[in-house]
Parts: structure tokens; C-alpha cells; sequence
């Protein structure tokens, strides 16, 4: 390849003329970078929901980092995780209500 304003050759890859330091090609553009805690984080959302909530927050938090990549997903995590979280609770406390109600009135002598 040859410089458009020198005339000398110079790489193919070359951003910049070595010689007159005419740009001769425009700069690519960063990759987005990926939001890994917030990706994490929904997952674990489904299985352990106390994980899953702590990679979301953190995910959530770090999104601006990421230029706000996986900023929903993080907030759908940290939504997950709590509903996941407050069914289980409720799910015991009627569990312990059926078994206690099962066994009976107590009585200690």
C-alpha cells in the first residue's frame, strides 16, 4: 500500500503514514467488552439465588464500566434472585404449617 500523500509504501495494516504521519486508515473501533458478573449472576439467579444476587449487584454496578452492557440483565437477576429467595421462604413456612398441623398438639408431662 502507498501513502496518498507521500507516495511511499508502507504496511497494509498501518494506520498511520511512518513517513509523513498522514492517517491512511480509520481506527477501528474497541470491541464491547462483556458484562461477565451480570451474565453470572442471571444464571445463578435460577440455580443458587443468594449468588445470583451478589454477582447481579455487582454486575449492576459495574455496568457503566462496560459502557451499559448488561445492565437489564444484571437488573433481571437481582429481580429473579429476590423472587426466588421469598418463594423458598414461603414454601418453608408452609411446609413447617403442614408438618406441624401432622403432628399434632404436644404434650409434655
Amino acid at each position: 500500500m502507498f501513502c496518498k500523500k507521500c507516495g511511499k509504501e508502507i504496511h497494509d495494516g498501518a494506520v498511520v503514514c511512518p513517513h509523513c504521519g498522514m492517517q491512511v486508515a480509520e481506527l477501528r473501533p474497541a470491541k464491547d467488552k462483556t458484562n461477565v458478573l451480570a451474565v453470572v449472576g442471571f444464571v445463578f439467579s435460577f440455580l443458587i439465588a443468594i449468588v445470583g444476587l451478589i454477582c447481579s449487584i455487582i454486575g449492576y454496578n459495574n455496568a457503566d464500566e462496560y459502557g451499559g452492557n448488561g445492565k437489564g440483565l444484571a437488573k433481571a437477576g437481582i429481580i429473579i434472585s429476590i423472587v426466588s429467595m421469598a418463594l423458598s421462604i414461603l414454601i418453608i413456612i408452609v411446609y413447617a404449617c403442614i408438618i406441624g398441623s401432622m403432628l399434632g398438639p404436644v404434650y409434655y408431662y
